[in-house]
């Protein structure tokens, strides 16, 4: 029951009548990750996507020197390693569990089987495609462009939305892949989350963020 539920709420499959959800249902496989565990690597075969059911999962690359760049965090009811379902390339990155996970895999062949009876399915994968690439855009822009207070900023005011609070957050990651996924180290990270809670724009409490004056973080 509780595959079906993520599956009716994700955007991806949002609205879809009884009958369609049960065709999807039919191809899914519900896979289980230990915390730490790969799911795919880049090169692999893009043969099916995924979506979390539940858990967090970390898309990230690795730098010629070692060094890891995440690029998104993905929690419940959110797909990933969607692109190559339709231009079957392999994937452009590794997936690894940050925690205990369960996650659902959608076989690239009998996926696409489905979208060219059900275009409904193809209109909301677009919305969310769409929706990806302009969060893509902002991180990009996020990265080139701004100082990392701002990017911190950034990031905090998008988890209130995320997360559907007025005033406070859980940080879901640790500090050191907080960092990765702003593009700094977590050193510099600790240093401004120290300086933010001096100017009384945030306080911190465990892995709660208090959003003392967002106007504040907006202006950063």
């Amino acid at each position: 029951m509780k595959i079906r539920e993520v599956i009716e709420a994700s955007a991806l499959f949002q609205g879809l009548p009884v009958q369609e959800i049960d065709e999807i249902m039919a191809i899914v496989i519900a896979k289980k990750y230990q915390r730490g565990e790969n799911i795919f690597f880049e090169g692999d075969a893009g043969n099916g996507f995924y979506m979390v059911s539940e858990g967090r999962v970390k898309i990230f690359k690795m730098s010629l020197n070692g060094k890891e760049h995440i690029l998104h965090i993905f929690g419940e009811g959110e797909p990933f390693g969607e692109v190559p379902v339709f231009h079957g390339q392999p994937f452009p990155a590794t997936a690894e569990a940050l925690v205990k996970s369960t996650v659902l895999f959608f076989p690239r062949e009998r996926f696409v089987e489905l979208v060219m009876k059900t275009p409904s399915i193809a209109l909301n994968m677009l919305a969310v495609l769409s929706m990806r690439l302009r969060r893509f855009a902002s991180q990009i822009e996020s990265l080139s462009l701004k100082e990392v207070p701002a990017r911190l900023a950034g990031y905090l005011l998008y988890l209130l939305e995320e997360q559907g609070r007025e005033d406070s957050v859980d940080l879901e990651i640790s500090k050191g892949q907080l960092a990765s996924l702003l593009g700094t180290i977590p050193e510099t990270l600790s240093r401004i989350f120290a300086k933010m809670n001096e100017e009384g724009l945030i306080e911190v409490v465990g892995r709660r963020i208090h959003i003392l004056d967002r106007q504040g973080l907006e202006k950063k």
